[in-house]
C-alpha cells in the first residue's frame, strides 16, 4: 500500500470541489472485465475532503487466480508482482473504513469499478452500504459532452499528456483532474437531452452530477436491474426487459429462482432478493386484508337481508273454524 498526498502539480488550484461530505475517486485494475468472475489486483482511492485536502491510498491485491497475459500487458501487473500481496478479504475492512461514508466518483465507475468493488466486498462479507451514497461517473459527463477516452479527456481538459495510463494511481489522479477541468469548462454550458429538455447540468455540486451521470438509473450497477421513469425497479435484459420485478414475479415466480441460480453478480442477486422480499410482503399484506374484507362484506350482506315478519300468536279454536274445516274436507 502506498500513501501520499497529492502536491500542487496534481490538482487544479483555480477550483475547489463544493462538497457536503468526502468524495472518493477510485480506480481498479483487475484480472479481466467479468464482474462475476474476475478479481481486483490493484485499487487506488483519492479521497477529496470538504475542506479542500486530498489523500491518496493504493493497494496491490493478490487475486487468488492467474492474471491473463493479455490483461497484464494492458495494466502492467503480472502474477509475480502480486504473489506476496494480501488478498482482498484481508484488505476489505481497511479499504471500506478509508472510504467511509464518502460519495463515489470514477471513470466508467458505474459500469465497472463500482460493481466490481461491491462484488469483492460481498465475497469478503463486508457490508458496504450504497443506499445513501451519491456516485459521479466522470466518463458519462465526458461522453455526453465530448465523447472521448480518458487519455483524450486528460489531453482535452488538462492540456497535458497522460503518463502511465492504466496504472491505477495515474488513472485516478487523471480522473480527478478531468472532473475539475469539466467543471471549469462547462460551468455555463447548456445541454439538451434526447427529450429536448435544456439545462446546465455540469455544476460544482455532487447531487447534480449524480443525476447527470447516472444516465441509465442502475439499481445493481451491473445494469441487470434499472429504475424506470416511475422509479420502479425493472429488468433490463432478456425476455422481461422493461417489465417491473413485481409484474414478472406475479406471472413467473420461477424467474427469481433462475436468476438466483444463474451466473449473475452477487450484488445483482442481493438487490433481486430485496425486490423479492418486497413483492412477497405486499402479497402477504393483500392476503391478510382479504379475510377482513370478506368478513365485512358478509356482515353487510347479513345486515341488509329483509327481516321476517313476527308470527301472530295462535288463536283458540272456535265454531267458525270448525265449520270451515268441515266445508274443506267434506265432513
Amino acid at each position: 500500500m502506498r500513501l501520499r498526498k497529492p502536491t500542487s502539480p496534481l490538482i487544479f488550484k483555480k477550483m475547489k470541489l463544493n462538497l457536503k461530505r468526502p468524495l472518493a475517486f477510485f480506480d481498479l485494475e483487475a484480472t479481466g472485465i467479468n464482474v462475476g468472475v474476475d478479481r481486483i489486483v490493484e485499487i487506488a482511492v483519492l479521497k477529496a475532503m470538504p475542506d479542500g485536502t486530498e489523500v491518496v491510498k493504493t493497494w496491490r491485491v493478490n487475486p487468488e487466480m492467474p492474471i491473463p497475459l493479455q490483461t497484464s500487458l494492458i495494466h502492467g501487473i503480472y502474477d509475480e508482482d502480486i504473489a506476496n500481496e494480501p488478498t482482498f478479504k484481508t484488505l476489505a475492512k481497511e479499504i471500506a473504513d478509508f472510504i467511509g461514508n464518502s460519495d463515489l466518483a470514477g471513470y466508467n465507475s458505474n459500469k465497472f469499478d463500482i460493481p466490481m468493488l461491491l462484488e469483492e466486498f460481498l465475497r469478503a462479507d463486508v457490508d458496504f452500504d450504497m443506499n445513501e451514497r451519491k456516485f459521479v461517473d466522470v466518463q458519462n459527463i465526458f461522453h455526453q459532452m465530448e465523447q472521448r477516452t480518458l487519455k483524450a479527456a486528460y489531453k482535452f481538459y488538462c492540456q497535458e499528456d497522460l503518463i502511465n495510463a492504466h496504472a491505477a494511481e495515474a488513472d485516478v489522479i487523471a480522473t480527478y483532474k478531468v472532473l475539475l477541468g469539466q467543471l471549469e469548462m462547462y460551468k455555463e454550458t447548456e445541454f439538451e437531452d434526447k427529450q429536448g429538455v435544456k439545462s446546465i447540468p455540469v455544476v460544482n455540486d455532487v447531487d447534480a452530477l449524480h443525476v447527470f451521470t447516472n444516465i441509465h438509473k442502475p439499481v445493481d450497477f451491473a445494469g441487470r436491474l434499472v429504475f424506470n421513469d416511475a422509479n420502479e425497479v425493472c429488468f433490463n435484459f432478456g425476455k422481461h426487459k422493461g417489465k417491473t420485478t413485481a409484474q414478472v414475479f406475479s406471472v413467473e415466480p420461477s424467474y427469481y429462482a433462475w436468476m438466483k441460480q444463474g451466473d449473475f453478480p452477487l450484488y445483482t442477486k442481493k438487490k433481486l432478493d430485496e425486490e423479492w422480499a418486497k413483492f412477497n410482503a405486499k402479497k402477504n399484506e393483500n392476503r391478510a386484508n382479504k379475510p377482513k374484507q370478506a368478513a365485512s362484506n358478509q356482515k353487510t350482506q347479513y345486515q341488509s337481508k329483509p327481516q321476517p315478519k313476527p308470527e301472530k300468536p295462535a288463536q283458540p279454536i272456535n265454531n267458525d273454524m270448525l265449520e270451515q274445516l268441515k266445508m274443506k274436507f267434506g265432513k
